[in-house]
């Protein structure tokens, strides 16, 4: 914490004195063609202070590509601020600050007019830090609503998070409470509950107290949100973006993305913020509901399978040499968002299941009787480059995923979503 402060301090007494007027802009992400997918996000990014931030930036800066390709935007990651005060950022539909925010008068100038001109922001953790919220007044206490920085928790520690509000985009797929990925949390001076404009999308349940490992540093009792937006603005604040560090070793010892819904948040937001369609995607809008589908993996040239024909729950989902058997037949019928539950032939009502409902990567595939469980849907996205699909898991975010090399009878399972072509499927109507 009193490096956060120390710090701040230095950069704000230097900037005093120095405010520019707001100005409004035209912004191209205000137009339809913009928003268009793919849609171009932006990562900015400092890397020079305080190892558990820059540590976050580098695990952001390798995921987010991973997750662009397999979702249907572009990830452009750069430690240019003055992208915001020379219109570069005006070439992107979303910019994310990921350790940092704007230092200088220019740059603070442009991204309030990148924002006023239809443009959408994603935040983390930091990048809200201020002891010297007047400096930067519409930013601080206008669009975050926050404020000043009050307090923080100590060491890092994940929290149970209560979703407050599940018909936002960025909500809608998340259960009435989840576990986050581990983070130092802070709060705020100004209650956000009593700002018209701010709604508060995700707050930490009472269940996490005590919140913290250090007795001086911990949250015992009280009302901190985590996730929330302006609606004036078409934004998203995220207090996590600290990972776990072993200081002495330099050493990351957690990650910011091991929470599928945390990551599910991410995903929908960022879809939400670059004016994709989440409700229906238009990737699937050729996949129909009567047909019979043989999914061919383009890495190796396998068929996904039913192990042996068989249609018991339990039944592994594997991936074989492509045979144009029943057990290799799967119709794609929709539940609702785009999903679909991908039904085997000889018995529709048998589904492609993650095994006990786990997010874990390598979790096992099989066929379950269709229940509704969200481990039972996928949600299909067409690749633009290629023509082929991959296969997200509603409930955990990963993808279908088979193994590396042919061999025959190689359970499949579901993975991080990577862009490789072990979870792309060439999808052909039988």
């Amino acid at each position: 914490m009193y490096r956060h402060i120390g710090r701040t301090l230095l950069v704000l007494a230097a900037l005093l004195g120095l405010a520019a007027p707001p100005a409004a802009a035209a912004h191209p992400s205000s137009t339809a063609a913009s928003a268009a997918a793919p849609f171009k996000v932006l990562g900015l990014y400092s890397g020079t202070w305080d190892a558990a931030h820059i540590d976050f930036e580098k695990e952001a800066n390798d995921w987010l590509p991973k997750q662009a390709a397999a979702n249907g935007f572009t990830y452009t990651a750069s430690n240019d601020w003055n992208l915001l005060a020379n219109g570069g950022v005006n070439a992107y539909q979303v910019v994310l600050f990921l350790d940092d925010l704007p230092q200088t008068a220019a740059q603070r100038t442009g991204f309030e007019q990148y924002m006023r001109g239809g443009g959408a922001w994603m935040g983390f953790h930091v990048s809200a830090f201020t002891t010297d919220a007047a400096s930067w007044s519409w930013y601080h206490n206008t669009f975050l609503g926050s404020g000043n920085f009050k307090s923080n928790t100590w060491g890092p520690t994940s929290a149970t998070l209560k979703v407050e509000d599940r018909t936002h985009p960025s909500t809608v797929n998340l259960p009435a409470t989840f576990t986050s990925s581990v983070s130092e949390w802070y709060s705020w001076s100004n209650d956000l509950r009593q700002n018209p404009d701010i709604k508060i999308l995700a707050s930490v349940d009472p269940s996490s107290f005590p919140l913290g490992t250090d007795p001086n540093q911990s949250w015992y009792s009280g009302y901190y949100p985590i996730l929330w937006t302006n609606t004036k603005y078409k934004m998203l604040y995220a207090n996590f973006g600290h990972n776990a560090m072993n200081y002495d070793t330099n050493t990351r010892t957690s990650s910011t993305f091991a929470s599928a819904q945390q990551n599910r948040f991410l995903l929908d937001g960022l879809k939400w913020l670059g004016g994709a369609d989440t409700s229906t995607p238009p990737q699937d809008g050729t996949l129909d509901e009567t047909s019979w589908y043989t999914l061919k993996n383009a890495g190796n040239g396998t068929c996904v399978d039913a192990r042996a024909a068989a249609t018991t729950n339990g039944t592994a989902i594997q991936q074989y040499t492509c045979n144009t058997t029943q057990a290799q037949q799967f119709r794609l019928t929709a539940t609702d968002n785009g999903y679909r539950r991908i039904a085997v032939r000889p018995n529709p009502q048998q589904v492609i299941d993650v095994t006990d409902v786990s997010t874990a990567d390598n979790a096992p595939l099989q066929l379950w009787s269709y229940g509704g469980g969200q481990n039972q849907q996928w949600l299909p996205v067409r690749e633009t480059t290629t023509g082929r699909y991959h296969f997200t898991a509603r409930h955990s975010g990963k993808c279908l995923t088979a193994a590396a090399t042919a061999t025959n009878s190689t359970q499949l399972t579901q993975r991080t979503c990577d862009g490789s072509a072990a979870q792309s499927f060439t999808v052909t109507a039988g």
